[in-house]
């Protein structure tokens, strides 16, 4: 087995998959499932809108950033990240120094779609804009998708598959960068 520290980060705008389709991969590989939001709500007694309502998100960003560092202490692990968390390039750095990141992305259509059937998107996912919500993640993703795809080794479109699928994706593009993963 390798002897780089691997852990698989999942990254991409809300409703994109990653807690999902994370959970899924991780019971696939054996590994555990870390989502980082959780983490920081856990660690916090507030819901993600109560600790930026709070603290506002330069202290939310500063929360996840050391959440992270704590993740990355251990190894085969499938990491849900917050959609932001590559806003800090610290985080992308780290991310990258232990693992591979995996970008999952929706359609705007597509993830408004999803924001609307989550019944707990206003607590995990507070407005980042004063526009509504299909605005918001066109301006959102406008600014974002640059980053995110400088911060991936690799994308996978989750629009129109389960999560099993997506989950064969990422597992087929894995079988090519880390063969000795498998």
């Amino acid at each position: 087995m390798n002897a780089e520290p691997l852990n698989l980060f999942l990254i991409g705008y809300r409703c994109t998959g990653k807690t999902t389709v994370g959970r899924y991969l991780a019971e696939e590989l054996g590994w555990a499932f870390v989502d980082t939001d959780s983490l920081l709500v856990e660690q916090q007694r507030m819901n993600i809108t109560e600790i930026v309502g709070a603290h506002g998100w330069e202290k939310f960003r500063k929360l996840e950033r050391e959440i992270l560092k704590t993740v990355c202490i251990s190894q085969r692990q499938v990491v849900a990240s917050g959609g932001g968390i590559v806003l800090d390039d610290r985080n992308v750095v780290r991310m990258r120094q232990n693992g591979k990141t995996i970008w999952l992305r929706a359609k705007h259509a597509t993830i408004k779609a999803r924001m609307l059937q989550d019944k707990d998107s206003s607590n995990f996912r507070p407005a980042l804009t004063l526009n509504d919500s299909l605005t918001e993640i066109e301006e959102t993703m406008q600014l974002r998708e640059p980053i995110y795809y400088k911060a991936m080794d690799f994308f996978v479109d989750t629009d129109d598959h389960d999560i099993h699928k997506i989950s064969d994706i990422i597992t087929e593009k894995l079988k090519t960068i880390i063969p000795e993963l498998f």
